[in-house]
């Protein structure tokens, strides 16, 4: 056996105190310590893991060559893997041409980050004015429920903004103040009569630290992607992972223009990272040239082709525009 496997498994793999079992998690994950554990009893037994058949589809037999393969590979790796990340890595080059669903299926069997999460972004926000920016604005943190779909989200911005202040219609001003009296009187009917009055008029009261603060209301279309809709393949996906993106965090939105419903199309960043580029890049989203042709959202797209991740596992998805205008069609 390799000396990677022999020593991963022997410091974290055969604890024998409490102190044993944590201090081998320092360096090396769960999930990385059961791979090379199995991988152990593989090269002494040449059994699978029991239980690994519920999660992939081929035979024992294809099992027993991917554990064979993927032992190769980890003895000759230098220096091995110690976290999920090399460890998932390490997995899908091994079993690059292998069915899909089994790759998949056995990096969840070890709890190992799927190939869609592993994708490298560049983390970068212009640091000039881009050709064509209309306005800019810095949201407060996104309402999980507020993401509509994988390029569609609704945000709200702090009449306290500077951009905002000046701009704030007297009936919403007024509203706001009688509802907070109404509150302080507790006469709660009134305070929500009045707040959806507020609302009514594109405003929100939201609850910021124990404050209420009084917020406008933008619904954002990302600029230069189309994703999925809802009841398509991978729709449910973009929007699970544009959720896991914003959801609870504050946005730098760069608006462009408006669309035909009257949402504002801009890029979003979210602590550095680009939005469009993680959706594109995880294969989750379509690069929407009709649009928009920046070169750099078609490279990301071909990269998230060539590596078929996300809706790219399938040859021929469909594009969203072309569903939409079906459903128009009634076809």
């Amino acid at each position: 056996m390799g000396n990677a496997l022999r020593l991963l498994y022997g410091h974290c793999c055969k604890p024998t105190t409490a102190d044993d079992h944590f201090a081998g998690h320092h360096s090396v994950s769960a999930g990385v310590s059961a791979l090379a554990h199995d991988l152990y009893q593989f090269e002494i037994t040449s059994q699978v893991p029991d239980g690994l058949s519920k999660h992939v589809v081929s035979s024992k037999k294809a099992q027993a060559n991917w554990y064979r393969k993927i032992s190769e590979t980890w003895r000759e790796a230098k220096p091995p893997p110690k976290t999920p990340e090399e460890a998932s890595r390490l997995i899908i080059q091994t079993l690059k041409r292998h069915q899909k669903a089994d790759v998949e299926g056995l990096l969840a069997f070890y709890g190992l980050p799927l190939p869609h999460s592993l994708v490298e972004l560049s983390s970068e926000v212009p640091q000039s004015r881009p050709e064509g920016l209309k306005f800019e604005l810095h949201t407060l943190p996104v309402d999980v429920k507020a993401v509509a779909d994988g390029d569609t989200v609704t945000v709200y911005v702090s009449t306290m903004d500077p951009r905002e202040s000046s701009s704030v219609p007297k009936e919403v001003q007024v509203a706001a103040a009688q509802r907070a009296k109404a509150r302080a009187k507790r006469n709660y009917p009134e305070a929500d009569a009045l707040h959806k009055k507020i609302t009514d008029m594109g405003y929100r009261m939201l609850p910021i630290n124990n404050e209420e603060v009084l917020a406008k209301k933008y619904r954002i279309r990302l600029r230069g992607i189309d994703a999925p809709e809802s009841k398509m393949p991978y729709g449910q996906e973009a929007k699970e992972e544009m959720v896991k993106i914003v959801a609870g965090k504050c946005l730098k939105v760069l608006v462009f223009t408006e669309d035909r419903y009257g949402r504002c199309v801009g890029d979003i960043y979210c602590n550095g990272v680009f939005v469009q580029e993680s959706m594109l890049k995880k294969g989750l989203a379509w690069h929407y040239t009709a649009y928009d042709r920046r070169p750099e959202l078609e490279k990301w797209e071909k990269e998230a082709r060539a590596k078929r991740i996300g809706l790219w596992a399938s040859s021929n998805p469909e594009k969203p525009w072309e569903w939409r205008k079906n459903r128009r069609d009634g076809n």
